[in-house]
């Protein structure tokens, strides 16, 4: 088998924590945010752990375990 290329898309927007969970930032932040109100603009500035069910699929498109 040949290795496995990184998806360019995902190793911009994923990040491996040290226990090997898989870390995003949120979307809805980059336009049209005066309407939204701060306290929603504030919550979504901190990253999340990618869902679990999602993450067997991420970890495939990073080329890892």
């Amino acid at each position: 088998m040949p290795k496995l290329k990184t998806h360019s898309g995902a190793k911009k927007r994923f990040k491996v924590t040290g226990s090997g969970k898989i870390k995003r930032f949120q979307s809805n932040t980059s336009h049209l945010l005066g309407h939204k109100s701060n306290k929603r603009k504030l919550r979504l500035r901190d990253a999340v752990l990618v869902d679990k069910t999602q993450e067997k699929r991420v970890k495939r498109m990073l080329s890892i375990g």
